[in-house]
């Protein structure tokens, strides 16, 4: 049997996909695969994702240059949710949000509003050209 049958996609074909890194255990992005999107993780080494806004597959930080270099695949306990475990490369430190953060999850609940709390690393603008 093949390992991609193991687990539980949803009705478009895709489970999430937490990206963790690896050092410092910062929960780095959320997104989505599907099987063609892990199997080509799984043998690259790299992340892939499927993108649903651009419809194909992603990936990581080929615009950017920021890629993730996968050193552990996990799958939870419902088979629902795939974690992996990655280096964030291309810069120091490293950028895995489009917003030049490190972290896609720089908004903190602050008395009933989104505050940023982390700073941007690298201007999008020069990112992205």
């Amino acid at each position: 049997m093949n390992w991609l049958d193991d687990i539980r996609w949803d009705d478009q074909g895709l489970v999430p996909v937490i990206a963790q890194e690896v050092g410092t255990g910062d929960v780095l992005m959320f997104a989505w695969m599907n099987r063609e999107a892990l199997a080509r993780t799984a043998e690259l080494g790299e992340a892939v994702y499927w993108s649903r806004s651009r419809q194909r597959l992603w990936h990581k930080g080929e615009e950017s240059g920021h890629t993730q270099k996968v050193h552990d695949i996990r799958l939870d306990c419902d088979n629902d949710v795939v974690l992996i475990k990655v280096e964030q490369l291309g810069h120091e430190p490293g950028i895995a949000c489009h917003t030049g953060r490190h972290s896609c999850f720089f908004q903190r609940h602050d008395n009933g509003r989104w505050a940023a709390v982390d700073p941007v690393l690298k201007d999008p603008q020069n990112i992205y050209k």
